[in-house]
């Protein structure tokens, strides 16, 4: 089921490496033409383009696009008190984690009368998309509302996928986690769709522009977030997801099957990766996973992921060269099943997951961690969503005049040198008055 990449025996450079890692890239360039054209519909042609979208993606048609409060308030009464219970554990916990992302105002004395204050504001409105296909992601609402409270976002805008089996409704437990969390404007839209009307707004529907589109989703949502970028923020591409486990002799290949599989199973364009030294391992997750995947629920969803060109086990040398391959995957979720785990060296990868006791699973819903996480390889140099996806770091700049003085002569001195005269006068104007 999974194909095998042997690199052992090799001596791969960093290019080398990028070409080894197992993508389906072919999958990705589409995702962006498409997205792009739905994206430019919704931005012509509004709520007419979102029902086409809906009609033809969802098979919707006549659905409240946007959520009356009443089926807010329905779906909070309905939810089942486990459930229920389950989220509220989760949000206290990301809460937490949360609140220690925010940075605190700081002001650095740079003389007599010249202070530098840094401070984080938040961003006024925000549009927060859950996905809805294949499955069903309340924990996605909490990922994406937790971090923007806890930044201080005054506006936040919630958009989900329409669902026939509920009459065209938002998913009734993904409208329940939205109003437990005080979240009142929700939309039934789904897809690149969702992200464009987010970013260009709907008049006809009452959506005012967002400042920044946050939430994963498939490779068609993680594509769009490409073609509004500039008109808007967003966090990083958290397209189809991946995990990429480096494992050795001391692991449980059962464990390191069933978290394979256990990401496998959200989509057919899911990366499951196993990179290990040891070919007898190797040989033990293989045979693992076979009956185990075909027992789980979404078995056939699990056998195209892992039969894909993004799946594979790959063969190393050494720890060493395990370690050089997941930092050019850069994996959004990376698991260690080692003896010596030693997280530190594991400098690309959007979640780091150490020791057998902590899966990806744990992530996904009761860590306190985030779980909308860059994918296709942008943890390389995008973060996770945060509470700092919200917050711009903004200067605040105080000098009194006797503190411009002692600088005034440096500041003419540069602006000559950079042919810009009148930044220098700007200054010396300032003491030209009786009192300089």
């Amino acid at each position: 089921m999974l194909r095998t990449i042997d690199l052992r025996g090799r001596a791969l450079s960093p290019a080398e490496l990028l070409e080894a890692v197992p993508r389906a890239t072919a999958a990705r360039e589409e995702a962006l033409a498409t997205a792009a054209r739905i994206v430019g519909d919704v931005a012509s042609h509004g709520e007419t383009a979102l029902r086409d979208q809906a009609e033809r993606f969802d098979g919707v048609t006549g659905h409240d696009i946007r959520v009356p409060a009443a089926h807010l308030d329905e779906a909070l009464a309905s939810l089942d008190p486990a459930v229920r219970a389950a989220l509220e554990e989760a949000i206290a916990r990301v809460r937490e984690a949360s609140a220690a992302q925010v940075p605190a105002p700081m002001t650095t004395e740079l003389g007599p009368g010249a202070r530098v204050t840094q401070r984080w504001q938040p961003v006024r409105r925000v549009g927060l998309y859950v996905p809805g296909g294949k499955a069903v992601y309340p924990s996605s609402v909490v990922m994406n509302v937790v971090p923007a409270q806890v930044a201080g976002v005054s506006e936040i805008a919630l958009a989900s996928p329409p669902q026939r089996e509920h009459g065209g409704r938002v998913h009734p437990v993904i409208l329940g986690a939205a109003k437990l969390l005080g979240v009142e404007e929700v939309y039934a839209m789904g897809g690149a769709g969702a992200i464009g009307a987010l970013a260009h707004g709907v008049a006809g529907l009452g959506l005012d522009p967002v400042d920044v589109v946050t939430g994963p989703g498939n490779n068609f949502v993680a594509a769009a977030k490409r073609a509004v970028a500039g008109l808007v923020g967003t966090d990083a591409e958290a397209g189809a997801t991946e995990i990429l486990i480096v494992a050795d002799d001391s692991a449980d290949p059962v464990l390191v099957a069933v978290d394979l599989i256990s990401q496998a199973e959200h989509d057919e364009q899911a990366s499951a990766v196993l990179v290990t030294a040891s070919e007898r391992l190797a040989g033990r997750v293989a045979a693992a996973i076979r009956p185990r995947a075909a027992a789980t629920r979404h078995a056939a969803r699990v056998e195209v992921a892992l039969s894909g060109p993004q799946s594979a086990i790959v063969l190393v040398d050494d720890l060493a060269a395990a370690t050089a391959f997941s930092n050019a995957y850069a994996p959004e979720h990376l698991e260690l099943h080692l003896d010596a785990p030693r997280p530190e060296d594991f400098v690309h990868a959007g979640a780091v997951f150490v020791g057998p006791d902590s899966p990806v699973s744990l992530g996904d819903y009761l860590a306190g961690s985030n779980h909308v996480l860059p994918t296709g390889g942008q943890a390389r140099y995008s973060a996770g969503l945060s509470a700092a996806t919200f917050l711009r770091p903004q200067q605040v700049i105080e000098y009194d005049r006797a503190a411009l003085g002692a600088v005034r002569d440096a500041i003419v001195v540069l602006a000559e040198a950079e042919a810009l005269p009148a930044h220098g006068e700007a200054v010396v104007a300032r003491f030209e008055s009786p009192a300089g």
